[in-house]
Formats: C-alpha cells, structure tokens, sequence
C-alpha cells in the first residue's frame, strides 16, 4: 500500500474486527517506514529502514486497541479477540456524503437579503423545527449564554450528549500515526528494534511515560444564538475542530455559522432541535471588561445608560417586537377603514392646545455665538457711540424722506441697509463699553427676521390642525409621528418627546370619533393576541403575568362611559381614600381621580365625556349648555388617560370667541379660521399615545422602557 493511498483513507468505529487485523498487518511496513531510524550508506542518496523484527507481528493487536480508542469505546483486548469475527463493516472514504434525511423536507428559504434564515421561521413553527432536521442552513445571531464542555479522550459509557462531546467520528490513518508514531517506535526498541549507530537496545521492562505522546485535548461549545426576530433562541454546537471555542464564548458575540439541523433526543431544556455546525463564516467578539452586557441581569433601569446595547436583551427585544406589532396593527386598522396617511410637520408656528409648554425653535443661537467671538476682534477704530448715534438719527431722517417721496426704490433699499448697518455698529458700541464698566449687558431677544424661518415657531405637541385641514378634503385622515411637550416635571409615563396617533373624520360627531376609537384600541390588542403570542407569553412570564389577560378583557368587555358630572359625584362619595386636589365642578381631573376610576372603582377601561369648557382646548365644540364641551379621554387600568379626543368647533363666531378667551392672537389662526368660512362641515377626531398604549399592552411601569431612544427633562441620550 502507497503512502498516497493511506492518507486517503479514514475508518469507522464500526469497523470488523478481521477487516482491522487485515488491514494493520498490511500497513505494518509502512508504520516502521515512519519509526524506525534510517541507515543511509554512503553510497546511496535514498533512505533505507532497516530491516524489520518479529514487531510486526504484534502491530494488528496494538492497531485493535489504537482503533477502539480512536472510536472512544474503552474493550480489553481479550474482548477483542472474543468478537474478532463477529461484524462486517466497508472502509469508507474521506469526502462525506449527504445524510439520508437530507434533502427529504422542503428547504428553509434564507432571508432575500441576507443570505441567511431567520430564526423565527424555524422556531415558532408548530414542531419547533424538529421537521426540518438534517436540513443545512447558515444563521446568524448573537451569543445569549453559551457552555464549554472538555471532551475526555476515554469517556465513561453512558454518558449524556450534552455533558460530553458526542461520539464517534471517523479517525483518519494519517492522524493515527501522527499521534502514535512515539509510542510505536518506543514500542519497537523494547522489544528488540534496533537503534541504528549507537543507540543500543532497550530491555524489555523499559520505561514509556517519557515518550508517549499525549493527545491534544479538544472541546465542544454550546451557544445559545439569537438574531433578534423572535423571543426563542437557538442551540448551536461547535467543535473545537471547526473553531476556536475560546472566541465564540463570551456573551454579544456575533457570529455566522453553516451547519446541520440536528433534532435532540431526549430534548434538552426547551430545544429540540440544534444546529450542528461545520463552518464558522465570521466572528465579531467583544471586550468581557468593557462590554456591559457581559454581567449579570441588569435592571431595567440601569439598561437606560445603554441604549445602544439594550435591543440586545431578550426584554427589551421582545418589547420592541410588540411595539412593532403596533405600528403595523395601526396602519392596517386606518387603512382598512379608508383612512389617508398623512404626514404632519415637526415644526410649527401655531398651538393646537393654546396653553401647551413649547419646545421654540431657532437658529439665531449659533450666529449670536459666532459673532460674540468676533466682536472683540472688530476694529472700530476712532469711532464712538457719540457719533454713531448722531450719524443714526441722519441716516433715518434720509430714509423717511425717500419713503415720503417713493421716487427712487433702489435709493431708499440701500438707505435702509445702510441704517441697519449703523444701528449694529451702535449696539456693539453699547456692549463694549458695558463690559469695560464692569456692567454685563442684558440678554439680547431672538430677532426672528434674522431667524432660519422669519417667524417663531416650535417643535409642534400635535397634528391635529393639520389633519383638519386634510380631513376637509380627502375624507378621513390618520397621522403617526412624534409630538413635543416642554414639561420638566419627571414621571414614570411623561417623557419630552412621544409618538401620537392622530386621526381626523369628516362629516362625523363627538360619538363617531368614541365609536373609532373603541374599535381600534380593540383591533390592536386582539392584532396582538393573534400575531405575537411568543412574545406576549415572555413578557407574560418576565414583565407581568396579567399582561395577556388584560388584552383578553380588552377585546370582550364594552367600555362603560361616563360624563365628567358622574365622574365627580362618584368621586365625592369615596371615604377611604383622600385626593390631593379638592373635587369641585370645573376642576380638571387628575392621574389620581382617574386612576382610581378605573383601577378600582369599575377595574375596566372607562370614557368620561362632555368636560367643562375650561379644561380642554379652545377648538374643541361647546355644547347646547354652554358650560361643557364635546370631548372625551379613554381611562384604562395601569396607564390613566390612553385617547383624548373631541369634536371640532365648526361655526366660526364661537371659534373666534373661544380664541379671545384663550388670549390667543386670531392672526396666527388665521388658516384655521379660513377653514370654517369656506366648506366647513362637522368632524371629530382622536389621539391615542402610542407609548402609553405600549405601556399598556406590555404591563411596563415606566415609559422610557418603552421608547428606543427616551428624551426626558434632563436626559438627551437616554
């Protein structure tokens, strides 16, 4: 036999114990051409072994044991020879061929862009992927926790899969000899080799300890792998034979790997299927000491100082999967109902609330750095305030003149420029000698027509405005985006920056609009129940474990309604609790009241309605009474106020009243007011908080575990 033919053999464990004998003795002298040493005679430039001894006799035993250790099946050799005909099992050869299983169920698709499946279409499938087993895949994901197990080169008999490196692996003749060659050749000088040159014989009692090769030890890691589709992870062993062990451990390690769906008996914990892998495609580690993730279970809390790294727990993840459920449940319900998506601007010049904190927006703060910089660097030279104010009160006696006479408009353009010009200059003259007095000069006010927009304007608290005036043309709108509140004061559900959806429904009334709501708050949390069951049975089990029945109640209980007169004759009447705000007939009703409502005195969701006029904004209808309005809010258990909304006011005169009394300026509504003299109709609508409705559904306390990146008073970054 041919070296070349030896290394392209391998061998099953399985193997007959004659086909072993048979084959040891033939490959006997290839074993002494490695171990014995080489006598090269001076007159010839090829290595020839000496002649071999009676060893030969003994390799086919010494090859039974070799075999049985490399299959990891520790039998003596007098067991050997009692079954040493006993079985019948063909060489096989290197390359490996398909398993039978493979190719027998219909392929996973890999994801279209990514090249890779997704784990959620393997494990929530009915049979939790055990179908697709002996499938070949490559996935991706990062390490959740992950286990390393030493792999024994002799374990004991029974001992489980997963607590050992499974066992047997066809061994490769090549690979037995490079492990073996010293024990052969300290094998052949005991019993009689010879050394060649001096080396001398050895007797036969000769130590071996000293050159015996010890085999290198190996390991096998289990990974649990997420990739963020769905709350389940999934069980990837890899040897240490495909990659190092040591780099794929640490929790947050991304990785790529390609390999066998393999299903496992008996399950072990809540897998039954794993990945087998055989190739590692990439690897992207991370830093133990700096990663903080790498700890223990961080609180919710302190998981807000990483916002770039919280997606990554299983929390969170599954929090941000419902709150995507949601933004799609909301599009579909509008979108089913004939409702146009419209987007609303950010910034805006006028107040839909007409008392609402605002977040002003400008862009005079930088300039007004940049020329404090170079002020001081400006060389007024021999000129002072004196004269400055003199050649002012010129220069604006010439303007008025060419305003008088309209004869030359260029004339009077740069007369005009020319003033503005000497009117800076004076002002900065002001502020120098301010500050070489000691005075700190006041504030400069923001000149809006220096400003980016020539107007002030803000970071708008709602769309509803311009949803009117879409809701007048198109039908019936919606609007999704997010809203702006300037309110320092700090609270597990008031955050700077929220997401509303708002909608808008012409020819329609206060009733219409509480009708909508009804049916789409329902329609999401039954979209819930139906797609995210997984995910909503984790936080069930993580968050809160009344998370899925609250949906349930949600879905089947009708909303009971209240006017706010009720609402506060229920309120007066309680006598083992006292509130911090005295109840009277005019009084806005609190978180408190509210929640005392709904979390205990009906412990459903309830609408309080027809608010007094005092309380709700100027647009919003008065009624017949003339003391309340037609408005309402949606109270549910654990969150308060979930919807607000109202009918419009369509006549004009009552408009341009319940702007007066606001003491707001009619010019800056003046768009709002066009809508009412030409085509008004009736039309209601409402706004839902979008995070409180997450809140709600996922049983969290504070709202900035609901929003990826929070903004609140004080925090920018988290």
């Amino acid at each position: 036999m041919s070296n070349k033919q030896s290394l392209s053999l391998s061998f099953s464990p399985n193997l007959s114990h004659s086909q072993i004998f048979d084959f040891s003795s033939k490959a006997s002298h290839l074993i002494l051409y490695f171990i014995t040493p080489m006598h090269v005679p001076s007159s010839s430039s090829h290595p020839i072994p000496d002649s071999p001894t009676p060893i030969i006799h003994f390799f086919p035993f010494i090859f039974l044991s070799l075999f049985r250790m490399a299959s990891q099946e520790p039998v003596t050799l007098s067991q050997e020879t009692k079954s040493f005909t006993s079985q019948e099992t063909k060489l096989v050869s290197t390359p490996q061929k398909k398993t039978a299983s493979e190719g027998t169920h219909p392929s996973l698709p890999p994801h279209k862009y990514s090249n890779r499946i997704v784990l959620k279409t393997l494990l929530e499938r009915s049979d939790g992927g055990v179908g697709l087993a002996g499938q070949r895949v490559v996935i991706g994901g990062w390490v959740k926790s992950s286990k390393e197990v030493k792999n024994d080169p002799v374990p004991a008999q029974g001992t489980d899969r997963h607590e050992q490196s499974s066992g047997h692996k066809d061994v490769t003749c090549v690979e037995i000899l490079q492990s073996r060659i010293p024990f052969f050749r300290s094998i052949y000088k005991i019993l009689g080799g010879g050394g060649g040159g001096s080396s001398g014989n050895h007797p036969i009692g000769g130590k071996l300890e000293a050159v015996v090769a010890i085999p290198p030890s190996t390991s096998t890691a289990f990974l649990r792998v997420s990739d963020g589709s769905c709350a389940a992870n999934l069980l990837v062993v890899v040897d240490s034979s495909v990659a190092s062990t040591g780099q794929l451990l640490s929790t947050g390690t991304s990785l790529l790997a390609e390999g066998v769906l393999k299903k496992l008996t008996p399950v072990h914990g809540n897998h039954v299927i794993e990945l087998q892998a055989e190739k590692i495609l990439y690897v992207g580690t991370v830093e133990d000491e700096k990663y903080p993730l790498s700890k223990k279970r961080l609180p919710l809390e302190r998981l807000r100082d990483f916002p770039h790294f919280r997606p990554r727990t299983t929390t969170v993840a599954s929090v941000m999967r419902v709150r995507n459920a949601l933004s799609f449940a909301t599009h579909a319900f509008f979108q089913n109902h004939g409702f146009h998506c419209l987007q609303a601007p950010v910034v805006m010049g006028i107040d839909r609330e007409g008392y609402a904190q605002k977040f002003q927006v400008t862009t005079q703060l930088d300039d007004a750095d940049k020329e404090e910089e170079t002020r001081s660097t400006k060389d007024t030279g021999d000129v002072n305030l004196e004269m400055v104010k003199a050649a002012i009160n010129e220069k604006s006696r010439l303007v008025e003149e060419l305003k008088r006479s309209e004869s030359n408009r260029e004339a009077l353009a740069a007369a005009v420029m020319d003033l503005l010009k000497t009117n800076q200059l004076a002002t900065q003259l002001e502020i120098e000698e301010k500050l070489k007095s000691g005075t700190p000069p006041k504030p400069e006010k923001v000149d809006l027509f220096k400003d980016f927009l020539t107007s002030q304007t803000n970071q708008t608290a709602s769309g509803l405005l311009c949803l009117e005036s879409y809701a007048c043309a198109l039908g019936n709108i919606y609007s999704f985006g997010p809203k702006f509140q300037d309110d320092s004061i700090v609270t597990s559900k008031n955050v700077a920056e929220i997401w509303m959806v708002e909608a808008q429904i012409a020819f329609s009334q206060l009733e219409d609009a509480m009708n909508c709501a009804n049916d789409y708050v329902q329609f999401l949390c039954k979209w819930l129940l139906d797609n995210c069951s997984e995910d909503m049975k984790f936080i069930t089990k993580r968050i809160d474990n009344s998370s899925i029945h609250r949906l349930q109640l949600m879905t089947a209980t009708p909303w009971e309604k209240i006017s706010y007169r009720e609402a506060i004759d229920i309120l007066k009447k309680v006598t083992d609790k006292t509130f911090e705000t005295k109840l009277e007939w005019g009084v806005a009703l609190t978180a408190e009241h509210l929640s005392y409502l709904a979390d205990e005195f009906y412990k459903s969701p309830i609408v309080v309605y027809n608010y007094p006029k005092e309380v709700k904004p100027f647009h919003v209808r008065l009624n017949d009474d003339g003391v309340t309005v037609a408005a309402f809010d949606l109270v549910v258990p654990k969150v308060g106020v979930l919807i607000s909304g109202s009918q419009s006011e369509e006549r004009i005169d009552m408009l341009n009243t319940r702007i007066k009394e606001f003491g707001l300026s009619s010019e800056q509504y003046e768009r709002y007011l066009d809508l009412r003299r030409h085509g008004t109709v009736k039309h209601s609508g409402f706004a839902l908080g979008f995070d409180l409705m997450l809140l709600y559904t996922t049983g969290l306390t504070d709202i900035r575990d609901a929003i990826p990146f929070p903004r609140s008073f004080g925090k920018a970054n988290n």
